[in-house]
């Protein structure tokens, strides 16, 4: 029978060696399950996400508490756990944290899994070892290195302070496991991004998010209540062209698309604030207060610039609420 992270082996040089490392490997390897979560097709985000996931997730607590990435099982209705040995097992959705993109699933039977202790990433500096790991075993872990640690601005509205590049790329990075020299979790895979190496080829290489944005936010998760108010939301997807922060399309039902701001539109201030990317875009927005402020916005359309107000939203209200059965 045909497993879930089937088709996704790490190249057999790339694999870690036991012997590198002072944890051990395949304890930390097993803590990794595979994650697949359907969601359905009337769910608002079926269209950009699609309606079956398949990604990652770590093991982060005795009674089968599992850390995964938010956007692998938003507005899901169904999640199976597949354990390295084949063994699968439901799960349901406990919490969502639309800041860190971070998310937490309960298994509904026991795991019997090794729990990965959550580590913290700022003592890793650029070149450290570490190990990418995703759900099967040796075959599907990587010995990798951080490459640095960046700001990141995502076009989805999404803002990491820091965020942990790594390479070689994970070909299964999505909830894969960022492993330190401790043995313990540093980072949760996010992104494939493309890079350049010494030579100026592009290259692939893997976005994490630290695994300390956790802690603060893990009891609230593990209720099922949201961590934090949540910030305004436009509706746009943006990206950065030449100092100036350009919309490339919008979400539909979302204060954007009702403002008909439309693809092409260019952002030229917020709340009378000149921004020129992604992270000015998105501070000076939070900055006004929570999901449901008045954003006064001045655009650039077609060589005319004109000014307008948007009411914001909360995301998650235009999303399908949860079964709690």
């Amino acid at each position: 029978m045909p497993t879930p992270f089937k088709g996704y082996e790490v190249e057999a040089r790339l694999r870690p060696s036991a012997e590198a490392y002072r944890f051990d490997l395949d304890q930390a390897l097993a803590a990794v399950v595979a994650l697949e979560a359907h969601a359905p097709a009337d769910a608002y985000t079926a269209q950009i996400l699609g309606t079956e996931r398949i990604g990652n997730g770590v093991v982060v607590g005795p009674s089968g508490l599992v850390l995964t990435m938010a956007y692998l099982i938003t507005e899901a209705e169904e999640v199976f756990l597949t354990r390295n040995d084949g063994r699968r097992v439901p799960a349901h959705v406990l919490g969502l944290d639309a800041r860190s993109g971070l998310g937490l699933v309960q298994a509904l039977e026991p795991l019997d899994l090794p729990v990965l202790t959550i580590g913290h990433s700022r003592g890793l500096e650029d070149g450290a070892p570490v190990v990418v790991a995703g759900a099967g075993g040796r075959a599907h872990a990587m010995a990798g290195k951080i490459l640095a640690r960046i700001p990141f601005s995502g076009y989805w509205e999404y803002k990491l302070d820091e965020a942990l590049i790594t390479a070689p790329a994970h070909p299964h990075w999505s909830g894969a496991a960022l492993i330190g020299p401790k043995g313990d979790l540093v980072g949760l895979g996010s992104l494939s991004l493309e890079g350049r190496d010494a030579q100026g080829e592009a290259r692939p290489i893997n976005m994490f998010v630290p695994a300390e944005l956790l802690p603060p936010i893990l009891d609230d998760l593990a209720r099922g209540k949201t961590p934090h108010p949540p910030r305004p939301w436009l509706g746009v997807f943006a990206q950065e062209l030449e100092n100036h922060v350009v919309i490339v399309g919008v979400s539909p039902k979302g204060p954007a698309a009702r403002a008909e701001l439309r693809a092409g539109d260019l952002i030229l201030e917020v709340d009378g604030h000149a921004v020129s990317d992604l992270a000015e875009f998105y501070d000076r927005l939070w900055d006004l207060g929570e999901a449901g402020v008045t954003v006064p916005l001045k655009v650039l359309r077609e060589g005319d610039a004109f000014e307008l107000e948007v009411r914001s939203m909360d995301r998650n209200a235009l999303l399908k609420k949860r079964r709690l059965n």
